[in-house]
């Protein structure tokens, strides 16, 4: 059982942070924000899933097996990075976090080590820059998902 953390990176999920707080940046929306921005979270670059997914297809005894970045990131700083990426600001809205929400998400990887061989390759700053540029060249229909 592979447990994934965050996955981020082109054509990514609409419904997730990293894709959101890029549209919204980028067409000058409101961000929103659940809580003040504090909350860590394990984001993890769609290409190291795949690389991961792949080598757990060989037989393994049952486990359960996270694949993460192990690499947590506060909800500010992913913000303040694709802000440099898009050259623009972004405007923060916040709201009351869900109580039912996390404060952090941090991936143990060392079973995807030791049984897999893996571990992440792509570290946020290269992987952001993928998902600006792809939404950059795909904006004139991007700009249309529906992210909340």
């Amino acid at each position: 059982v592979l447990r994934y953390f965050t996955v981020y990176g082109p054509a990514g999920r609409p419904d997730m942070s990293l894709f959101r707080f890029t549209q919204w940046i980028a067409e000058g929306r409101p961000v929103l924000v659940y809580g003040d921005g504090t909350q860590e979270r394990d984001f993890t670059y769609v290409d190291d899933i795949a690389r991961g997914t792949v080598a757990a297809i060989k037989p393994v005894t049952y486990e359960i097996i996270n694949l993460g970045s192990d690499e947590p990131v506060v909800l500010n700083e992913a913000i303040a990075r694709i802000e440099a990426l898009t050259e623009k600001k972004a405007r923060i809205h916040h709201e009351e976090m869900n109580p039912a929400d996390v404060k952090a998400t941090w991936a143990n990887i060392d079973k995807a080590d030791k049984l897999l061989g893996w571990r992440p390759r792509v570290k946020l700053a290269e992987g952001l820059a993928h998902l600006v540029e792809w939404y950059a060249a795909n904006r004139e229909w991007a700009k249309e998902i529906r992210t909340g």
